[in-house]
């Protein structure tokens, strides 16, 4: 019989973004092996990107618990009149009033560890009947957001029940508080909260070979990689690249750009090597560009002619962009967890065959991944005349870099018989 595990995660369908994806997809195939997922999340949460076509991927079968949850910056869209104030794009903004100045010193030094601290008390008193009648043999809660984190906590130390704590991003660590008006003690606050974490848990999962070290450090104990990957399922069926030709280059970047991202070492080195091409290069964003970006891009009229914005689509249309591309496009952060930075959509991109050219950390985790299947290598940011050659070579390329066995090790599939694997631990324990 299936053993049961609760996933307390604050990202699901119809919520966009890479941030859905993992859990969605580790719900989909854990019953393959063995252990069937019961899903909890916010019945009305504050999502900033939606894809309503994630909705099909989850099962009919798949329990689905949601539960109501208060957010801080619901009531400052109430008070603006305007929508989705997230402090990351408030930080962005570069007039804040005293409304914003107060909303970002608020999310630094009172929503520890994040606005969705809320949640945790409530979320514990609602589970915590369904989990001391032991019909879950595990529990996994996954973040950012940390606060997930805290749920698991208390619920282990009421119950005993069996955790695995999963770490997407770093938490004390995590660059983004370093954009906050933090103060020193609130600093040591979310250090304690980690620790309690880093400790009680029965295992802890994160995404890259850097973040691992980091976490081995800072816990004191070993910590399990679990990458992200792709889904075989998810390449449609009549899928097909077109085929490149010679001197052309039509590059295509899917996901986010915001102020940890930044495009425009890559778009100015294409300026510049290809102004006597101009009509045989192109540049599209998929996905939300911030407006720093898009301001300088405006102020260009080469660059202006040359990039186009596709906006937010679906996971699903985003694969008749791939489609058209000669190569697809990495921006990796120039931060300090750029080394461990490797975004979910890398595993798709090389799944679809497709060149790669990446700004990021020459020696971080995803340029090794990148390296192990011949896709392509990460530029740093800085290396101007590298960009150059790699976008020459792309340009005077035939196209694609060939499949590579390895790839099948970062299938949905696989991963989740690896996550079944340290879930199976619960029943020797």
């Amino acid at each position: 019989m299936s053993k049961k595990v609760l996933i307390i995660t604050y990202y699901w369908p119809p919520s966009g973004g890479s941030g859905v994806q993992r859990w969605l997809k580790f719900a989909k195939y854990l019953p393959e092996a063995g252990w069937e997922p019961v899903i909890f999340t916010p019945e009305n949460p504050d999502f900033d990107l939606k894809d309503e076509t994630l909705m099909d991927e989850v099962s009919p079968q798949l329990e689905v618990l949601k539960f109501p949850i208060w957010e801080p910056y619901q009531l400052l869209d109430k008070i603006r009149g305007k929508k989705k104030n997230h402090p990351g794009r408030l930080l962005e903004q570069k007039e804040k009033g005293w409304i914003e100045k107060a909303a970002i010193w608020l999310r630094a030094n009172v929503m520890v560890p994040d606005p969705r601290v809320f949640w945790v008390k409530p979320s514990v008193k609602f589970l915590i009947d369904l989990v001391k009648s032991g019909q879950f043999q595990a529990i996994i809660t996954t973040g950012p957001p940390h606060s997930m984190h805290l749920i698991g906590r208390d619920l282990k130390r009421k119950t005993g029940v069996f955790w695995l704590a999963d770490f997407r991003d770093p938490w004390s660590q995590w660059e983004f508080l370093d954009k906050l008006p933090m103060k020193s003690m609130v600093r040591r606050k979310h250090a304690e909260m980690e620790k309690s974490v880093l400790k009680e848990a029965d295992v802890i999962t994160t995404i890259s070979p850097t973040f691992q070290r980091d976490l081995n450090q800072l816990a004191q104990r070993k910590i399990k990689l679990l990458t992200n990957g792709f889904d075989p399922a998810d390449i449609p069926e009549r899928f097909q690249v077109e085929k490149k030709e010679p001197h052309r280059l039509n590059l295509v970047y899917s996901g986010i750009i915001d102020s940890i991202r930044n495009p425009m070492p890559l778009l100015n080195a294409m300026k510049e090597e290809f102004k006597s091409v101009s009509d045989q290069v192109s540049f599209t964003f998929v996905g939300k560009v911030s407006n720093h970006v898009q301001e300088q891009i405006e102020a260009d009229s080469w660059l202006r002619k040359h990039v186009h914005y596709a906006g937010y689509v679906s996971h699903e249309e985003v694969f008749g962009f791939y489609e058209k591309a000669d190569a697809l496009v990495l921006i990796l952060t120039n931060t300090k967890n750029a080394q461990g930075n490797i975004p979910g959509k890398l595993f798709e991109y090389l799944a679809t065959n497709i060149p790669v050219i990446a700004l990021g950390d020459p020696q971080g985790d995803a340029s090794k991944i990148l390296a192990s299947v011949g896709a392509g290598e990460v530029i740093a940011h800085a290396d101007h005349v590298e960009i150059q050659v790699r976008l020459r070579k792309l340009f005077e390329s035939s196209g694609a870099f060939g499949s590579n066995a390895s790839m099948d090790h970062y299938s949905r599939k696989n991963l989740s018989f690896q996550l079944a694997e340290l879930l199976d631990e619960s029943s020797l324990s």
